[in-house]
């Protein structure tokens, strides 16, 4: 028996990454050629099946099935359509498909949802094009500042977002005059599908996940640690201020703070993603006076970021006492956890039920539009979906099968989320 979601699915992915190859991966720059194309491609399947189409001044595109009652706040359904430079083709797009194979399989049912289902395709999510977090969700609600269109500029090109809204048809007056053409008070709730991005879902052998939360972040991008340069033969253990040692040290106690929140069962990842000493003043023969890294902590749970945010301090005083080596973690950039919602999460599991679907609950590591819409207090939830080998990479693998099962979670629970 034909399945009208599935069909639309199977097309939709196969089009996107026809349409934004570039090899060894996809391509789909925010305000660009490749984003351009997946617009396109996700408004002529809505025309297909008859949605209600409009584009705001910053390029989200609304395609609308009609409810029962047009009074009522919509449910919106969606993701973002840009993806990272030789990327994969479903991080972002899966959650634009599902929105559409959605409304696919109930407009085949002849179902009519008690309120307007809208799928949104929103713009310019990967921070990789443009320095903003989640620059399209965050457009669309009037929530930048009025200077970004000017000064913020394409990470390829170095040339404004101004520019390139411009050449795409899209008004960067809408961002500097604080418009919006979304209302959080006009929201009956937002829903994200969206592949899963780390390697749970496949350890465990389970199709999909429901969201707990989406992690925030403190996020040090300037450390630095502070010692002596000295010559590596001549100056015993005790006399040495050395960087490396000092960061090492930093680096297990984290580790160590980490395994214990683990053990408590609390969420906390810990990254130090860069470290290294300057080659310019570094040698064989030298101890190493100076090194600067980054830190990068997630949480979902607000607490814990603050507990870790007081362990580094702790630990740069003591590190000084004990090694001479002054630690300096620079500006912090926060980003608050966003929970997602406790009712609409409840729903996805009762759907998953009724469906058959295994599920598992999560939190997400990474940031997702999604994060702008809980902030701004709409009922959010995200439902993820099984994906091998992680995202950002052209390797992305989320088999078809998989869509379905979370597709199949989603159709079952979509009506008592939209009562």
């Amino acid at each position: 028996m034909a399945d009208a979601g599935l069909d639309l699915a199977g097309a939709m992915f196969a089009a996107l990454r026809q349409a934004s190859l570039d090899p060894p991966g996809v391509s789909r720059a925010s305000y660009g050629a490749g984003e351009r194309a997946a617009h396109a491609i996700a408004r002529a399947e809505a025309e297909r099946l008859g949605l209600e189409i409009r584009t705001d001044p910053v390029g989200t595109l609304f395609m609308t099935l009609p409810g029962a009652d047009r009074g009522l706040k919509p449910l919106l359904i969606g993701s973002h359509l840009d993806a990272v430079s030789h990327g994969g083709n479903f991080d972002g797009a899966a959650g634009v498909v599902m929105g559409l194979a959605l409304a696919a399989r109930l407009r085949a049912a002849g179902r009519v949802l008690p309120r307007d289902l809208t799928v949104l395709g929103i713009r310019a999510e990967e921070m990789v094009w443009f320095p903003m977090l989640y620059l399209g969700s965050r457009a669309a609600f009037g929530l930048l500042p009025p200077e970004a269109p000017d000064v913020l500029r394409r990470t390829d090109s170095q040339r404004t977002l101004a520019e390139h809204m411009t050449e795409e048809g899209f008004d960067p007056g809408f961002i500097r005059a604080g418009s919006a053409s979304l209302d959080p008070a006009r929201i009956h709730a937002f829903l994200e599908p969206h592949i899963e991005q780390g390697p749970v879902l496949v350890a465990e052998g389970v199709p999909a996940a429901v969201v707990t939360g989406i992690r925030g972040s403190i996020r040090y991008r300037a450390c630095t640690a502070t010692g002596a340069w000295a010559h590596a033969g001549a100056v015993p253990r005790d006399r040495r201020r050395d960087a490396v040692l000092a960061v090492a040290d930093l680096a297990m106690t984290l580790e160590r703070f980490w395994r214990k929140a683990e053990a408590a069962g609390r969420d906390l990842v810990l990254t130090m993603g860069e470290c290294f000493t300057d080659p310019a003043m570094q040698g064989v023969t030298k101890v190493p006076g100076k090194v600067t890294f980054t830190l990068d902590i997630r949480s979902e749970d607000a607490a814990m970021l603050e507990e870790a945010e007081a362990l580094l301090g702790r630990e740069a005083a003591r590190i000084a006492a004990e090694r001479g080596v002054a630690i300096a973690y620079g500006e912090k950039l926060p980003v608050p956890p966003a929970v997602m919602d406790a009712g609409l999460r409840a729903a996805l599991l009762r759907g998953a039920e009724r469906a058959g679907v295994p599920v598992r609950q999560m939190a997400s590591g990474a940031g997702h539009d999604a994060l702008t819409f809980a902030g701004l207090g709409v009922p959010t939830a995200m439902l993820f979906i099984r994906n091998d080998h992680g995202s950002h990479n052209p390797a992305e693998a989320m088999e078809l099968a998989d869509f379905a099962a979370a597709l199949d979670v989603l159709e079952a629970a979509i009506g008592e989320i939209a009562a």
